[in-house]
This record gives C-alpha cells, sequence and structure tokens, in this order.
C-alpha cells in the first residue's frame, strides 16, 4: 500500500501524477507490482529506481506533481527530514492508476 496526503489524491485520480518519490533504507517495491492508494484505488507499479535528489530536474517534478524540481526537494525535506538526515535513499516509484474492472 501506498499512503498519500489527501491533497494529492485528486491529482493521481486525475493520471496528473503518475510518479513519487519515497526515501527507504531498502527497496519496497518493484516494477510489476500492483499496490493499493487509499482514496484513488489499486496501481500498478511501472518502474522503481534509485535516484539523487540533488539531480532532480523542473522535467522529473512534473509527473510528480510539482511545477518545479525545487518545489519538490522542499516538499520532501518536510515529509522525510529524518530519513534525509540518515542517509535514506531516495527512490522514484512511477505508476498507473488501473482501471475499475483490473482491480480486485
Amino acid at each position: 500500500m501506498l499512503l498519500f496526503k489527501k491533497k494529492f489524491l485528486p491529482a493521481i485520480r486525475s493520471g496528473e501524477k503518475t510518479q513519487t518519490i519515497r526515501l527507504w533504507k531498502h527497496r519496497r517495491m518493484k516494477a510489476g507490482q500492483r499496490s493499493y492508494i487509499p482514496g484513488a484505488g489499486y496501481i500498478r507499479v511501472t518502474a522503481v529506481e534509485p535516484i539523487d535528489l540533488d539531480t532532480l530536474t523542473d522535467a522529473d517534478a512534473l509527473p510528480d506533481g510539482f511545477p518545479t524540481a525545487d518545489a519538490l526537494r522542499a516538499e520532501l525535506a518536510q515529509l522525510y527530514g529524518d530519513q534525509l538526515a540518515a542517509g535514506h535513499q531516495a527512490y522514484r516509484i512511477v505508476f498507473q492508476l488501473l482501471p475499475l474492472d483490473e482491480s480486485p
């Protein structure tokens, strides 16, 4: 299950937000996996890759629902300050919302 703040759910449901960045000690998801987002529905994970937050571009931020890389980094710092301080790896999770007929 992937949890999101309520403010992100409309963008996920509309298909505007198709990725998320998470900070983990170890990779927790893999491509091809199906998962659930409460308030949005089932998703299929299409890619999971380690990334360097310092090299994110504005183009990288758009599918995450942010206008700029700086805005995305600011949100990540607010959400994951402890994990950043502990040196956890950032992962980009790319997903697609599944149609209702593909949900269990």
